[in-house]
């Protein structure tokens, strides 16, 4: 009896071992630079005007991104591009028509779970280059600037195989796997539970 005790522990441990994410799949928040666009309003116009200017943020910004190696040179590079996206942005806004403004920020955002074609992300804090038109009161954008896997989503393909390029065999398992795995699951409960500590301080 001892002994059935015994190799059910040890059965349950190694399943326990074989789900737990690793410190590589855990980093996926760190190794992912999110796009947000705020659309001004809800407007099919103002909704036109934040695809047309998604358009060309990843046309012109994705591709420039796919050259580096790490998030951090990527993120350093947007840092740098700040002043330089804003004023696209707002010289596009004119070009179409729009009176409004934008804020071109790079901060800390909560997602929600979202699929993107054939991969997803869990829940939790992503760094994020958010671009707000106008007071953002619309329907918003979301998607992935680096590694650049939002390119061909723009264009209503799917994601380019290559575009997980930055990101390690861990962590291309867990955003790629069909389904939500346990994995993934754990990693969204523990999310949540850093988004709650971080709400109570």
């Amino acid at each position: 009896m001892k002994l059935l005790s015994t190799i059910a522990i040890v059965m349950v441990a190694t399943l326990l071992l074989a789900v737990i994410p690793t410190e590589g799949e855990a980093e996926i928040y760190e190794d992912t630079l999110r796009l947000h666009i705020l659309a001004a309003s809800d407007s099919e116009e103002d909704q036109r005007i934040k695809l047309e200017i998604r358009d060309r943020v990843l046309s012109k910004y994705s591709e420039e991104l796919s050259h580096y190696g790490s998030i951090n040179e990527a993120e350093g590079a947007i840092t740098a591009l700040l002043p330089g996206i804003e004023e696209d942005v707002d010289v596009w806004l004119s070009e179409l028509g729009c009176d409004d403004e934008c804020e071109v920020t790079l901060g800390c955002e909560w997602y929600d779970t979202r699929e993107y074609g054939d991969f997803s992300l869990p829940r939790g804090y992503y760094t994020s280059l958010r671009i707000l038109i106008g007071g953002g009161g619309g329907r918003n954008w979301w998607c992935v600037m680096f590694p650049p896997m939002c390119l061909d989503i723009a264009t209503e393909d799917a994601p380019a195989d290559d575009g997980a390029i930055g990101y390690t065999d861990e962590e291309v398992k867990l955003i790629s796997s069909r389904g939500y795995s346990i994995k993934f699951k754990l990693l969204e409960l523990v999310s949540d539970a850093v988004s709650k500590l971080s709400k109570r301080g």
